[in-house]
């Protein structure tokens, strides 16, 4: 089920008993923010039960919030609108996470013809898959209201997010450049911080696809022309968050997801094309040269990100519906919104990971370490320093190069339990033969590495040790009940007098 745009997900949201609207007037300068947090620690809205894969056992996600007057802006507000896998199932089209897997499967692992009869079957799904590229049209919603000359961002309800934080900060825009070599479209979700009606600081990483482009642009001397989305069909804003290759646009992923391509228009005042049916766009350029200081920032750590220089991002349009809605959001120590998005992109990126890594069976990414500081990875060892080799995989895999931590397992251990995973690192690991530590890029919101953007990293060994491993002494085999005594006891459970 693809929607239409932002609005028809948020009537199918309020449909399902998903959605709650506060009519009061609420202050987009933190207020919203302690309204969203106590929500989303509330027991989850829905009746879908969590994926097995799930520590938290879908206790928490709250309502989807509707706000229906902020303060100085004319626009209602939506948030948590992801904040629970029942609403991030619906907003991908799928019933569950592991069917999306599958799909992203076929796409990444495609089953190759042998005959010319296989041939012919796929030449429609070949076509289907080269349609999925956007469509440009001529006109869409998202420029009803076009704003240049009296463009100012603070007609907007952006909202200051925690204490500390330097101003307000747009959360959810999806921000669209493109490769000024190749042409190629490409699109990130990176936050933006508000610095005057038509000035802001556009914080990309160093790492990331955006700052890239602007810097291929900045070493011909050009500007980077930006446009930073609201809304739209729910997946294209999944899209611009999920870890891509290079090559792979966000934009032919959205069309892939949804099952057919996503129109575009040409922006006003910017050389790019913009979702038709978006909520709000923001266009401009970002400045080759001239930087700001911008944070501190309540990040998805639990911590202020620090302040940093990034480049000057200069407003010559705001485009929007007459009707919008703003969508955002807020991160801080999870479970949060972003929480349930990181789940999502866990699950159905495995297939990628085991294409990029065979040996992975499965992995984790457990909560206490917000997406990057920790890992846990199942092999199905076969030979001698088979983990060393997976964690150096790792490290080498797209957005997992970032992972601070990464422990690997036997194929019995489940990942998904925490302490199960623990249990084993404590009893199969001697910290000297077992432990790798290496240098390398890691996240630039890591505040403890002591160089911004480069630190070290460790890979732990919990595998059991086998011949070839170094000094190994004998092995012993891990306590388990026989499958005979087992099933006997099953069969007789309640003729001993005891009840599940």
């Amino acid at each position: 089920m693809a929607f239409a745009d932002l609005q028809s997900f948020i009537h199918e949201l309020e449909r399902r008993g998903q959605l709650k609207r506060v009519a009061a007037e609420v202050d987009p300068i933190l207020e919203i923010t302690e309204i969203a947090d106590r929500v989303s620690k509330m027991p989850a809205a829905g009746t879908k039960a969590a994926p097995a894969t799930d520590p938290l056992h879908g206790r928490f996600g709250g309502h989807a919030l509707l706000f229906e007057k902020v303060a100085g802006s004319d626009l209602p507000m939506a948030i948590n609108l992801y904040g629970s896998y029942e609403r991030v199932c619906l907003a991908l089209g799928c019933e569950d996470l592991e069917e999306l897997a599958e799909r992203v499967e076929k796409l990444v692992r495609p089953e190759m013809p042998t005959t010319l009869i296989e041939k012919l079957k796929k030449l429609p799904e070949l076509a289907r898959l080269s349609n999925m590229k956007s469509k440009t049209v001529r006109s869409g919603p998202c420029q009803e209201v076009v704003e240049t000359t009296k463009a100012d961002l603070g007609s907007l309800p952006i909202i200051q997010c925690w204490p500390g934080d330097a101003g307000r900060y747009i959360t959810l825009g999806t921000t669209l450049t493109k490769d000024p070599e190749s042409g190629e479209p490409n699109m990130g979700l990176y936050r933006i911080q508000v610095m005057g009606p038509c000035k802001a600081a556009m914080h990309w990483q160093m790492h990331h696809d955006g700052a890239r482009h602007w810097r291929r642009y900045a070493e011909q001397g050009k500007p980077t022309p930006v446009a930073v989305i609201f809304g739209g069909d729910p997946i294209i804003t999944y899209a611009a968050s999920a870890p891509l290759p290079p090559n792979l646009s966000e934009m032919m992923f959205a069309g892939f997801l949804r099952g057919g391509p996503v129109e575009v228009v040409p922006c006003k005042t910017v050389p790019l094309e913009a979702p038709a049916s978006a909520e709000v766009v923001i266009e401009g350029w970002v400045h080759p040269t001239q930087k700001v200081t911008e944070g501190p920032f309540g990040d998805h750590t639990g911590f202020y990100s620090l302040a940093d220089e990034y480049p000057l991002f200069e407003v010559t349009a705001i485009t929007r519906r007459r009707n919008a809605i703003y969508p955002t959001t807020i991160v801080g120590k999870p479970p949060m919104e972003d929480y349930y998005l990181g789940k999502a992109t866990e699950r159905v990126f495995l297939p990628l990971l085991k294409m990029l890594i065979p040996d992975v069976i499965d992995y984790h990414l457990p909560m206490f370490g917000a997406f990057h500081n920790c890992a846990f990875i199942k092999i199905r060892k076969e030979y001698p320093l088979q983990a060393r080799k997976v964690i150096s995989s790792v490290w080498g895999a797209g957005q997992m190069m970032f992972t601070k931590f990464v422990i690997v397992v036997d194929e019995d251990v489940d990942v998904h339990n925490e302490q199960d995973v623990l249990f084993h690192m404590g009893a199969n690991v001697d910290p000297r033969r077992d432990i790798v530590i290496a240098d390398g890029p890691v996240d630039v919101l890591d505040h403890a590495s002591p160089y911004c953007g480069a630190g070290s990293k460790m890979g732990i060994d919990a595998t059991r040790k086998i011949a070839g491993e170094g000094v190994v002494r004998a092995w012993p085999d891990e306590l388990v009940m026989s499958q005979a005594v087992r099933e006997k006891v099953t069969r007789r459970w309640r003729e001993y007098g005891l009840f599940d």
